[in-house]
C-alpha cells in the first residue's frame, strides 16, 4: 500500500509539473511578447504583478475581457493552464467571488435616515465640480494645512479579490460611494465605513460616480469597464437602468459620466490600442465617442464619434488579417461642462491605425444640446499608436502603424478656469510632459504651454491636474525615464504658465517597483495644500506656497479592515484623494497598465 501511495503522489507531482510546464509555454508563446517585458515603458503589468491576482480574474480576463482576442487562440483546458500558471495557485483555491454577508452593515436606523446627498459637504464626480477644477475649497474641506500633518488611519475597507483601486471615491451626504476593478459599488458611511449597500457591475469599475436629483430620486451614476452605464438608486443602490455604450468588444468607460440638467454625458474608451499589434487581430474598428442619455430613463439623446468617418477596410497583411480605419480618439477622461457657451469639452488619446485621425490626442468641444462638433484643437500630430510586437526589427507585426507615434494621449480632463480678468481659460496635461492653456473663444487657440517632464508611452501628465485658481498642478509620472528621472510635481502661474516651482520625490531606500516614484495620478488641491500620489503607494501632501512636503503616508503595506477582508495597498495610480468634511479618502493599489502594484483597500484619514 505504502509503495501505491507513494507511486499516486510521484504521479500527481508529474501532473502538476506537467501543467506548470505547459502553462508556461503557452505563456511565453501567447502573452509572453507583453506580459514578459522587462522594460520601464510597458504598458501590460509583467509577471510578477499578474502574480498577485487570482487565477478566477486572470481566466475571466482571456475569455471575456480584454484579452479575449488573444485566449481565442487556446482551447479551454489551456485557458485554465495559463491562469493557473500566471497565479500560481489552482482554479478554486482563491476566496469565493461572491459578496459576504458584510460584518459591518450600519445600523438599522442609519440606514433609514438618509438625507440630502447634495446638501453640505461633497467631493461629486471625477474633479469636484463640472469644471474639473479638482478644487475643494475651505468650507467643503474641512482641512487646513496646520492640521494637514496630523491627518491619521481612521478605518480601512478591503475589497474581495480587487487588485487595481482605480475607481475614485465620491463623498456626498456622509456617504462614500466607490467601485473597484471586481466590479462591486459600495455605499459606505464617511465616519465609520460601515456599508449601506452593495451593487455588483457586470464588469470593474473606474469611474468616479456622480450623485443628482432626478424626478425628485437622488441618482449614482457610473461606468464599468464593459462599456456599460448604470443608474443606481443612491439609498438603496437598486438598478434603475443600464445601457450599453458601444457594440465594440473592447470598449470601456473609463471617465465619470457628467451630470448636467437631467441629462448624463458619457466618454467612450476602448483597449483595442492593446489589442493593435497582435499579427492576428484585424486593427482597428473602434472610435471615441460621448453619449448624452436621458437621465431619468437612460434613454439616448445622441452620440457623436470622435472620428466621423467610419472605419473600413484598407488592406490584408501577408498572413491574412484583414486591417481597418480610421480607428482610436478613445476619451478616457470626464467630460467638462461650460455653461455659459452651452458646451462640453473632451480631450481624446492617440490614433489606432495611420494616418493618424485629426481629432487624437486633441481637446474637443461639443454642443451639448445637439452633440455637434464646434472645435478641435490637435495638440499631437500623426499620434497612431498601438501595443505588441510593433518595434523596428524583422519580426514587426503588419498590423502595426508604418511609423509608431510617441503614445501621447490626453488621460486628463480640461479644466475650465475663469482668470482675474474676467477671460476663460482651458487648462490640460498630456503624456507628451507639456501642460497646456487654450482659448475656448478662439477655436482652443494655444495661449500658453509649459514642459514639465520629458513625456513618454508611460510619461508625462496622465490621469488629472489641478488649479485654485492661481496655480495650475501638474503631476509628473515620466516612469519609462528610470527612477531619477521619473516622478515631480509642478505648479505654475494660470495665466502665463511661468513656473513657480517645482519638487521631485524625496530618495527613498526602495527594490524592484518601489524605486519608480511616477506621479502618474490625478492631484487633488485645498486651500494652501495639494496632493499627489506616486506608483510606489506613497501620498504627499506639498504647500502650494513653495512645494515643501508637510505630510506623506506609504500605504503599500497589510491593513486590519472594518469589513474583515484580508486587505493590502499598493501603486497609486489613476484617481487622486477625496477631501471632504475633515477627511481624506483614497484607494491604494493598482495593477493595470505601467509600473504599480496591486492592492485592494480604501483608506480613511482623520485629524487625530
Amino acid at each position: 500500500m505504502k509503495t501505491i501511495a507513494v507511486a499516486i503522489l510521484c504521479l500527481s507531482v508529474q501532473l502538476a509539473l506537467a501543467e506548470e510546464s505547459n502553462g508556461l509555454a503557452l505563456f511565453e508563446e501567447h502573452c509572453g511578447k507583453c506580459h514578459a517585458a522587462t522594460t520601464l515603458d510597458s504598458r501590460a503589468p509583467n509577471r510578477e504583478s499578474l502574480r498577485e491576482r487570482t487565477p478566477e480574474s486572470i481566466l475571466n480576463a482571456i475569455t471575456l475581457g480584454p484579452m479575449a482576442q488573444q485566449g481565442r487562440a487556446l482551447t479551454v483546458e489551456q485557458r485554465r493552464q495559463v491562469a493557473e500558471y500566471i497565479a500560481g495557485r489552482p482554479l478554486g483555491t482563491s476566496p469565493s467571488i461572491e459578496v459576504p454577508d458584510q460584518p459591518n452593515g450600519c445600523p438599522v436606523h442609519s440606514v433609514a435616515a438618509f438625507g440630502d446627498p447634495l446638501n453640505g459637504p461633497a467631493w461629486n464626480g471625477w474633479g469636484a465640480d463640472l469644471r474639473n477644477s479638482r478644487f475643494q475649497p475651505a468650507a467643503a474641506a474641512g482641512l487646513t494645512a496646520d492640521q494637514v500633518p496630523r491627518l491619521k488611519l481612521k478605518w480601512a475597507f478591503g475589497f474581495l479579490n480587487a487588485s487595481s483601486m482605480y475607481g475614485q471615491p465620491s463623498v456626498a451626504g456622509g456617504r462614500v460611494y466607490i467601485g473597484a476593478d471586481n466590479g462591486f459599488v459600495y455605499s459606505l458611511d464617511a465616519k465609520t465605513g460601515c456599508a449601506y449597500w452593495s451593487f455588483h457591475a457586470d464588469g470593474g469599475v473606474r469611474t468616479a460616480l456622480s450623485i443628482g436629483l432626478v424626478r425628485n430620486r437622488y441618482v449614482v451614476y457610473f461606468g464599468d469597464v464593459k462599456a456599460n452605464v448604470y443608474a443606481l438608486d443612491a439609498k438603496t443602490g437598486r438598478l434603475i437602468w443600464r445601457q450599453h455604450t458601444d457594440p465594440h468588444p473592447i470598449a470601456r468607460v473609463t471617465g465619470a459620466p457628467a451630470l448636467v440638467e437631467g441629462v448624463l454625458y458619457v466618454p467612450v474608451a476602448s483597449l483595442e490600442e492593446l489589442q493593435g499589434g497582435n499579427p492576428e487581430y484585424e486593427c482597428c474598428t473602434f472610435r471615441g465617442s460621448i453619449i448624452a442619455y436621458d437621465a431619468q430613463t437612460g434613454n439616448q439623446i445622441w452620440k457623436t464619434y470622435t472620428i466621423p468617418q467610419e472605419p473600413q477596410r484598407t488592406k490584408r497583411t501577408l498572413h491574412g488579417t484583414q486591417l481597418w480605419g480610421p480607428a482610436g480618439a478613445a476619451i478616457w477622461s470626464a467630460p467638462t461642462i461650460d455653461s455659459k457657451r452651452g458646451l462640453l469639452y473632451a480631450a481624446t488619446g492617440d490614433a489606432y491605425t495611420a494616418p493618424a485621425a485629426p481629432t487624437s490626442d486633441a481637446v474637443m468641444a461639443f454642443d451639448r444640446k445637439t452633440g455637434k462638433v464646434i472645435w478641435v484643437k490637435q495638440l499631437t500630430e500623426n499620434d497612431a499608436f498601438v501595443c505588441g510586437d510593433c518595434g523596428d526589427k524583422p519580426s514587426r507585426s503588419e498590423t502595426c502603424p508604418p511609423n509608431l507615434g510617441p503614445d501621447f494621449d490626453f488621460g486628463n480632463s480640461p479644466i475650465l478656469q475663469t482668470l482675474p480678468n474676467g477671460h476663460d481659460i482651458l487648462v490640460i496635461g498630456q503624456k507628451s510632459g507639456n501642460g497646456w492653456a487654450l482659448d475656448p473663444e478662439k477655436q482652443g487657440a494655444v495661449i500658453w504651454q509649459h514642459r514639465v517632464g520629458k513625456g513618454s508611452t508611460l510619461g508625462g501628465m496622465e490621469w488629472g491636474s489641478a488649479t485654485d485658481g492661481r496655480l495650475v498642478y501638474f503631476p509628473n509620472a515620466d516612469a519609462s525615464w528610470g527612477p531619477e528621472q521619473a516622478g515631480g510635481l509642478a505648479a505654475v502661474k494660470i495665466e502665463s504658465g511661468e513656473r513657480v516651482w517645482f519638487t521631485r520625490p524625496p530618495l527613498i531606500p526602495c527594490q524592484g517597483n518601489g524605486c519608480v516614484q511616477a506621479q502618474a495620478a490625478a492631484v487633488t488641491v485645498i486651500p494652501d495644500v495639494v496632493f499627489s500620489g506616486s506608483s510606489n503607494g506613497i501620498m504627499r501632501a506639498y504647500s502650494t506656497a513653495d512645494g515643501k512636503i508637510i505630510w506623506q503616508y506609504d500605504t503599500a503595506r497589510k491593513y486590519s479592515t472594518v469589513n474583515g477582508l484580508a486587505a493590502k495597498g499598493g501603486g497609486i495610480n489613476g484617481p487622486g484623494p477625496v477631501i471632504v468634511g475633515g477627511m481624506l479618502f483614497m484607494g491604494s493599489g493598482y495593477a493595470e497598465l505601467g509600473s504599480g502594484t496591486p492592492g485592494n483597500v480604501l483608506l480613511a484619514f482623520g485629524i487625530e
